[in-house]
Order: C-alpha cells, then structure tokens, then sequence
C-alpha cells in the first residue's frame, strides 16, 4: 500500500508539473502573487466549513453523551489534515479523529460507531453535493459530454454512500466476525462480541432518524460553504464569478479528489480537474491553476498546521501515559 502511494504521488506531481509547463507559469506566479494576502484570507476561510462540519459528527451522539463542540472541531481539523496530506487512503484521518474524541466519551464503542456513520452520511451528503453541482452545469448550459460523466459518477457515490450505510445496519462486521469465528471454533469469541456491539451502537445511531438527518443537513451546508473559499480567491485573482459557478466548481473538484482518494493530496488529479471544470465554466487555463494553486496554499497554511498540532498531541499523550505508568 505504502509503494502504490508513493507511486500515485510521484505519478500525480509529473502529472502537475506537466499542467503547469503547458501553461504560462510567469503569469501564474504573478497572479498569486498579486492576490498572495487575500488568497492566505480565503484559505483560513476554510476553518468555518470544518467547525460546521464537526457539528455535523456531534450531532449523531446523544445530547447526553456530547462532548464540547471544541472536542469535534480539534478532531475534524486532524482528520482533514491526515486525509488531506498524508498517503493514508482516507483511513489514517479516521484513526486519528477517533484517538482524539476518545477520552472524552464514556464509551469508546460508541466513539467509533459514530465516527463511522459520520464517514458514511459524508458521502451521501458530498454525493448531494456533486449532484447540485452537476444541475448547476446543465442551468448555464455547459455541461455538454462532461456533464454525463459526472452524473455517472455521482450516481456511484450515491450506490457506495447507500451500500455503506444498508451493509452497517445489516450487522456486515458483526456477519463477518461470526463467519469467521465459526471456521475457527470459536477462537474469536470475544472479537465476535465486540464485532456486535459495535454493530449494535452503529443500529442505534441510525434509529435516531434526526441525528443523522441533522448530520446531512450540517454536512451540507459545510460542502456549501467550502465554495466561499474560491469565491474569495477567485475575486482577488481578477476574474470574480457568481457564487453558484463557484458551488458548482467547488462540488466537482471535490468529487474528483474523492475518486482519487488513493492520491495524495490528490497531487495533479485536483489540477487537472481545475482546468477541466472550470473551462466548462469559462475559466481559462492559468486561472484555474492559479485557483488551484490557491488551493494548496490553503492546504500549506491549514492543514500543515494541523499535521504539527497532530503530532504534538500524540507525543504529549505517550509521555503522560509513560509518566502514570513509570509511577
């Protein structure tokens, strides 16, 4: 796994560096430049979708039971920053994200099970997202043979997003476990209990139909408000657009970097998407990398950040646990 990361990274920054060789890098830099202390506004921007997007997870939780919106914040800027750098496959964040809400919840079942349902509500709600974005692209008449492709796409995210939730509250891990505990007589009895509960905790978070109701419609207005960021860049790069054709750049670049989850970063694929998407939206192509290039500032001034404060916390937890333990 570790190899074909490595691989798509260094497939992807070729990919990038061949996207902007084409193009008249000059005048790239110069409208970066030009624009360097808004675009630094508009990717710190991105801490109001993260906060709303942490109370989408907080809300699947019972009140009762909820830590501090704080608590989800710190972990979601975590599991964004692990997810957005790092060649984890989209997992490590999760991991991450959950070692960080743990001690704040009595029941660490509970803590992964709501994790869990929160990655899979995040899919049918950034699914929800591509599909207004691909709408927008038919309403300006743009979307042409594009258009068609994306649908497709976004019609596979919503099957996953379907999948994923209808195999959890079928009990799949629970299934499993069992399946395989019984091929080995009973060896794997207590991972089979555990396979349960989880599967158990999982069933009643679904049956509480307004958390995860609340849980979409706070995903959504994250996705929604990820489109200020460009709005934002794309203003002070001297070609303002409305926001609807930001929502619907916005919607699409993150459906590709979804796709291309198994690339970190989504080095190149997301610049080769910028330039697509946003021709369909009369976007020329140094714009767009200049857009994109504003995109990976917002990634070097947030995400990097967090990656430290990751690490940091992790290192102080392993001294205070060697510190009680030595005692």
């Amino acid at each position: 796994m570790r190899n074909l990361a490595r691989v798509a990274a260094a497939a992807g920054l070729v990919l990038a560096v061949i996207l902007f060789a084409q193009q008249d890098t000059r005048a790239i830099v110069a409208l970066v430049v030009s624009a360097g202390p808004v675009l630094v506004l508009a990717g710190l921007f991105h801490v109001v979708p993260m906060i709303v997007f942490a109370r989408g997870w907080q809300r699947l939780l019972p009140e009762h039971e909820r830590p501090g919106l704080s608590v989800f914040a710190w972990a979601t800027w975590v599991r964004e920053s692990v997810n957005g750098l790092l060649p984890v496959a989209r997992i490590g964040g999760e991991i991450a994200a959950y070692r960080i809400v743990r001690p704040d919840l009595a029941d660490a079942t509970g803590a992964a099970a709501s994790l869990v349902a929160d990655m899979a509500v995040s899919v049918l709600s950034q699914a929800a997202f591509a599909l207004l974005g691909v709408a927008l692209l038919y309403a300006i008449g743009t979307a042409s043979a594009l258009g068609s492709q994306l649908l497709v796409g976004v019609a596979t995210m919503i099957a996953l997003g379907a999948g994923f939730v209808l195999a959890q509250r079928a009990g799949l891990l629970g299934g499993l476990v069992g399946m395989v505990n019984r091929l080995v007589a009973g060896r794997f009895e207590l991972a089979h209990a555990q396979a349960r509960g989880f599967d158990d905790a999982l069933r009643a978070i679904y049956a509480r139909r307004g958390g995860i109701a609340a849980c979409f419609c706070w995903q959504l207005a994250g996705w929604l408000l990820t489109a200020g960021e460009l709005w934002i860049a794309l203003r002070f790069l001297g070609e303002p657009r409305s926001l609807l054709d930001m929502i619907a750049l916005e919607s699409l670049i993150q459906a590709v970097s979804s796709v291309a989850f198994f690339v970190p970063a989504a080095l190149g694929v997301q610049e080769g998407a910028f330039i697509v998407i946003g021709a369909a939206l009369g976007l020329d192509a140094a714009t767009a990398l200049a857009l994109a290039t504003a995109r990976r500032l917002r990634d070097a001034i947030v995400f990097f950040p967090g990656l430290l404060a990751w690490h940091w916390a992790e290192r102080r937890g392993r001294g205070v646990e060697s510190t009680g333990t030595s005692r």
